[in-house]
């Protein structure tokens, strides 16, 4: 009787490995488990999972691609246990969001900020010094 763990191994020992294509949407995600011949690219196992059958706004000639979230060729020979992601383009450029969300956030001085400042600068008037410190011109020793 075969151990279960060879009927769930990578690679099938018959010159054949075993890998997942994953697509998603806001809706809907598919990670499709194939088997593919040992020294099969990426391009050809994209091929072979006719993923672009279920989600047809996919182009397999043109969409970015890579394996566990880093951008990968297409010639790159899969790996057993390797999963392809396919990535939707960006509808907005982040740094830009970031930018956005930043100017949103940013508190616009009121009255109170300003009186506050006003209060921590009226604390310590310009120019003078501390008593007693350093350059006071005090001796401390003879007060």
């Amino acid at each position: 009787m075969p151990d279960d763990r060879e009927a769930v191994s990578p690679e099938a020992g018959d010159g054949t490995i075993r890998i997942e294509v994953a697509y998603a949407r806001p809706d809907r995600q598919v990670i499709l488990p194939l088997v593919v011949p040992e020294g099969t690219t990426v391009d050809a196992a994209l091929r072979q999972s006719e993923i672009d059958a279920q989600f047809p706004e996919i182009d397999l000639d043109n969409a970015k691609v890579g394996i566990f979230g880093k951008l990968t060729r297409r010639d790159t020979v899969l790996r057993p246990k390797d999963r392809i992601e396919i990535y939707r383009p960006l509808i907005a450029d982040p740094k830009e969001v970031r930018r956005q969300r930043a100017g949103k956030n940013r508190k616009k001085p009121g009255k109170g900020d300003a009186q506050k400042a006003g209060d921590q600068a009226s604390a310590k008037p310009a120019g003078e010094k501390p008593e007693g410190g350093a350059g006071s011109g005090k001796d401390s020793a003879g007060d």
